[in-house]
């Protein structure tokens, strides 16, 4: 991790309530977000989305009912992901208001701290939910694993990556992406000119057109909280010859990098084929690239 060496100075910023995707993006020099900046931002706002979620169970409410109708309405599903999951509080409460009572739940986040909490609040609702650590853009698993991943404002910060991403999402998926996210078209002047500043994704619909992928509900979402940042819904189906007619359910992990079969041990899992393993950190798996260690002796 460059930026390090910034940790003590970030928690001073933090601690007086400054931007701080805006001041490393500032450090760097440049116009967009890295996946580091991203990373250091959210693992210091961790605990931040559960005291927002106690505070507004109304909003809470309100918005994962939105979404769990849009779900309801894809048909036959057995697993659902959310990506960039944070702490949970959208998925914990998104899934009881799903129509199958039996479907798998996953969910991933770049920050640890983020993960660690959310695991504790969906363990208290009661709810079993595979969370791990991930990057989105070498998410670890098998193509066509999830038969609906989601995102809430979870590529938001990825402001020209957008292609990169909806492959990566549209890989992992089997038969739906399920995007929540910013959309300037659906923005006033003002709107778009603070997008523009913070890094946003941009022009989602056109790069999706672009990837030939099916776009089969496109608009306004019902709950927009900020009318600078207004959420659009995208809803990409897969077609049954790009998911390859794989079967239902999720498979095992796999190495983000080598997309090798990862081997689960008691504190880490192993690539046979990469020769890189990923620890768990309080039982947490942790894996994103930067988490990979060269093991060539392991056994």
């Amino acid at each position: 991790m460059k930026k390090i060496d910034l940790i003590p100075r970030i928690q001073e910023l933090y601690s007086k309530g400054q931007n701080i995707l805006e001041f490393l993006k500032n450090e760097s020099g440049s116009a967009l977000n890295s996946i580091e900046d991203i990373l250091i931002s959210y693992d210091f706002q961790a605990g931040s989305y559960i005291k927002h979620a106690l505070d507004n169970p109304l909003y809470i409410d309100k918005y994962s009912t939105a979404i769990a109708a849009v779900l309801n309405q894809l048909g036959d599903l057995n697993t659902v992901m959310e990506i960039g999951v944070g702490e949970a509080t959208t998925l914990a409460n998104v899934s009881p208001k799903l129509a199958n009572r039996d479907l798998s739940y996953f969910g991933f986040d770049i920050s640890w701290s983020r993960i660690y909490v959310g695991k504790d609040y969906s363990l208290q609702r009661n709810l079993s939910i595979n969370l791990f650590v991930a990057d989105l853009f070498k998410i670890p698993l098998p193509d066509n694993s999830i038969d609906v991943v989601y995102t809430s404002h979870s590529i938001e910060p990825n402001g020209g990556r957008e292609s990169e991403a909806l492959l990566e999402l549209y890989r992992v998926a089997r038969k739906f992406v399920v995007l929540l996210e910013p959309t300037n078209e659906f923005a006033d002047e003002e709107g778009k000119a603070r997008m523009k500043k913070n890094g946003y994704v941009h022009n989602l619909k056109g790069q999706i057109e672009n990837l030939g992928y099916k776009l089969i509900d496109y608009r306004p979402f019902d709950v927009i909280v900020n009318p600078l940042n207004p959420t659009g819904l995208y809803v990409i189906q897969k077609s049954a010859q790009d998911n390859g007619h794989a079967i239902p359910g999720i498979h095992s992990f796999c190495c983000p990098i080598s997309k090798g079969d990862l081997i689960e041990y008691a504190d880490h899992f192993f690539c046979a084929y990469s020769l890189l393993s990923y620890p768990k950190i309080l039982g947490i798996p942790c894996l994103t690239p930067s988490n990979a260690i060269l093991t060539a002796k392991h056994h």
